[in-house]
C-alpha cells in the first residue's frame, strides 16, 4: 500500500512555520503583512476558495483584504481596482480570484498587477521568470506539490516525470519547477498517443487534467510517486481527484489524496509568497 503524502499534516507544520514568521516581520515593521483579493461576485466556488484564504490568513497573523465587486464591473473598473491595490504601500500581495465573468478578459486583469505583488505566481513576467530559473513568485498549486515532495523525502534529480496537463496555473509551472530539480520531465496532454505508455515509465506522475478518474492503477509504474492535483465534484457531491485512488495507491509508492493531498497545501503557499512579496518590497530580501 502506497505512503499516503498527507497534505493536512503539511498544511499544518506550513501554519506553524507562518505564524512564527508573520508574528516576526510584525514586530519588526509595525503591521501584519497583508494580501488582498479581488473577486467578482456571481461564483459560488469563487466565494469559497476566499472565505477559505480568510481563514487561512486568521490563522496564521495575516492581514486579509477582499476588494469584492459586482457581477457587471466592466474591464476597466476591474483593472482599475487591480492598479490601485499596486500602489498602497499596505498590501503586499495580490490576488486576482478565478474564473471570472465571460464578459471579462482575464488574462489583460493579471497582467495590470504588479509583478512584486503578484502571489498567485500569475503574471507572465513572474511565469517568463520560472521558465528562465530565476528567483520569483511560483503558482501556488505546483509549489504545495513540490513541498509535499520535499517534505516526505521523494527524491527528484534522475527521476523521470510525467506532468499530465498544460495549464499555466499547474501543468506547466510544474513541469518547470521538476526540471529545476534535475527530473526528465514528460508533459502530456488532451493530443498524446497511448497516455498510459509514458504514465508507465514514469518515477513521478503529477496529474492536473480535470477528468475524473483518468489515470488508473494500471497506468502506474509499482512504485511510483503520485501527484493528484484535480477537484472533480462528483453527481454524489464527493470530491475525487484525476487519478483513480483505490487502484493507483495499490500499486503506487506514495500518493497524495483528494481531498486531503494538494488542496490544504496551496494556500499556505499562497502565504509564503505573500510574506516573501513583503520582504521583497522592503528590500529585506
Amino acid at each position: 500500500m502506497a505512503i499516503i503524502l498527507d497534505g493536512r499534516q503539511v498544511a499544518a507544520a506550513l501554519r506553524a512555520e507562518l505564524l512564527a514568521e508573520a508574528s516576526a516581520f510584525a514586530s519588526e515593521r509595525g503591521r501584519k503583512p497583508s494580501l488582498a483579493a479581488v473577486e467578482v461576485s456571481g461564483d459560488a466556488a469563487s466565494q469559497s476558495y476566499v472565505r477559505a484564504i480568510r481563514r487561512a490568513c486568521d490563522s496564521t497573523g495575516f492581514d486579509f483584504r477582499n476588494e469584492q465587486l459586482p457581477g457587471d464591473v466592466d474591464q476597466v473598473s476591474l483593472e482599475e481596482a487591480i492598479r490601485a491595490l499596486n500602489s498602497d504601500s499596505e498590501v503586499d500581495g495580490i490576488i486576482l480570484q478565478l474564473p471570472l465573468p465571460g464578459h471579462l478578459d482575464a488574462p489583460a486583469a493579471i497582467e495590470q498587477i504588479d509583478p512584486h505583488k503578484d502571489v498567485d505566481g500569475a503574471h507572465p513576467a513572474n511565469l517568463g521568470r520560472l521558465a528562465q530559473g530565476l528567483p520569483t513568485l511560483v503558482p501556488n498549486t505546483p509549489a504545495g506539490g513540490m513541498e509535499l515532495l520535499r517534505r516526505y523525502g521523494i527524491p527528484i534529480a534522475g527521476q523521470r516525470a510525467t506532468v499530465v496537463g498544460r495549464s499555466n496555473v499547474v501543468g506547466k509551472p510544474m513541469a518547470l519547477l521538476l526540471l529545476q530539480e534535475h527530473a526528465t520531465v514528460t508533459i502530456c496532454h488532451s493530443r498524446t498517443p497511448d497516455l498510459a505508455a509514458v504514465i508507465r515509465e514514469s518515477d513521478i506522475v503529477a496529474v492536473a487534467a480535470g477528468r475524473a478518474g483518468l489515470v488508473t492503477g494500471a497506468m502506474i509504474k509499482p512504485g511510483a510517486t503520485v501527484v493528484d492535483f484535480g477537484i472533480n465534484v462528483a453527481n454524489d457531491g464527493m470530491m475525487r481527484g484525476d487519478v483513480d485512488f483505490g487502484g493507483a495507491s495499490a500499486v503506487a509508492g506514495a500518493i497524495t489524496p483528494v481531498p486531503g493531498g494538494t488542496g490544504p497545501v496551496t494556500n499556505m503557499m499562497l502565504l509564503r509568497n505573500t510574506l516573501r512579496a513583503a520582504r521583497r518590497l522592503r528590500r529585506d530580501v
